[in-house]
């Protein structure tokens, strides 16, 4: 049994960039004797374990066969006869195709420091094209603060081109895809993420709708607003967006609505809805974003009047007075704004 430590986190630490988590190959393993060591199994189509003490992830090394559609279509293989090399082949890029053993010595079958060295990403084997998946990795790669200048090979723009005529990037999973982009989205340079997407020809279908690219914003879903307020909010609609995330979004489209509108009633009946005293907080936030910039003053002076608002008076009201009420404390307190 030995145990090399794979992929990224590899790659990081040749980089000088501390990795977020590490994975290890067992090479002359079996589920039998990890078990026997300790580790909890955790794969569903091939052998993955948790280390008893740290919880990282350790998997037997193996080879893979592509026996269907989509990141899932294929049959793995592995037994104590798959070697190292072998199971790092099957990786996507050289540069994650490198493995370190146990006394640090760096095992680099595929030239991958070399490729760090050129900032080049190059694919390992032919298989790449056989995983849609895998041009979507390499797009949400170049969120990365260390590999945003990275250029690709040239050969290795022939397999984006294979996977996107392929057609298989219909089959993977909404969810998925959308894991892809919210890691994206946590990135130092997103703009990145959606620019591959458009270079490479790879938004059919999950990102039919993208033709404008914005995402100044401070954190992932003021990213992801602005990106849907430049893309007319119509952007990913077939992927399972997080609530919190749609709210903050549908924050945004109603302020546009509001700096939009003429009418003073309707202002003021945006202005209830933004239900500012509950989402003060969100909303200042959402006021960092380069479009609403121009007008980020007067929308702070709007937040400012309702907060100051004592809407404790309600208190005891009932129904229809409650309305009526609260409708008059808005236009008091508006009503040299608006």
């Amino acid at each position: 049994m030995k145990v090399f430590q794979v992929g990224g986190s590899v790659r990081d630490q040749l980089m000088g960039v501390q990795p977020k988590d590490k994975d290890w190959v067992v090479v002359n393993s079996s589920p039998e004797e990890m078990e026997k060591n300790g580790f909890k199994p955790i794969g569903k189509e091939f052998p993955v374990f948790l280390h008893p003490e740290t919880n990282e992830e350790y998997a037997l090394a193996r080879t893979e066969k592509k026996s269907g559609v989509g990141y899932k279509g294929f049959t793995f293989y592995f037994d104590s006869s798959v070697t190292l090399e072998q199971d790092l082949e099957r990786r996507d890029f050289t540069i994650n195709a490198i493995a370190k053993s146990s006394d640090g010595k760096i095992i680099d079958p595929f030239n991958g420091q070399l490729d760090i060295k050129n900032k080049i990403f190059r694919h390992t084997s032919p298989a790449f094209s056989e995983d849609p998946l895998r041009v979507l990795r390499f797009a949400r790669f170049k969120t990365y603060g260390h590999l945003h200048d990275f250029d690709v090979a040239k050969n290795t723009v022939k397999f984006f081109k294979k996977i996107v005529n392929s057609g298989e990037l219909s089959t993977l999973s909404s969810d998925r895809v959308w894991m892809e982009t919210q890691r994206a989205l946590s990135g130092d340079h997103t703009k990145e993420f959606f620019q591959t997407l458009i270079e490479y020809n790879l938004k059919d279908p999950w990102f039919n709708e993208l033709s404008e690219i914005a995402c100044n914003g401070n954190s992932p879903e003021n990213k992801w607003a602005e990106m849907q307020c430049v893309n007319h909010f119509q952007l990913c609609r077939s992927l399972p967006i997080p609530n919190y995330m749609k709210r903050v979004t549908n924050l945004l489209s109603q302020i546009l609505g509001l700096l939009q509108c003429n009418s003073k009633q309707e202002k003021i009946r945006i202005i209830q809805t933004l239900n500012i005293p509950r989402n003060s907080n969100v909303l200042n936030s959402i006021l960092q974003i380069q479009p609403l910039s121009r007008d980020k003053e007067y929308l702070e002076k709007i937040i400012s009047c309702i907060l100051r608002i004592d809407f404790s008076i309600l208190a005891g009201l009932s129904g229809s007075i409650v309305s009526e009420k609260k409708q008059f404390l808005y236009d008091e307190a508006l009503k040299k704004l608006l």
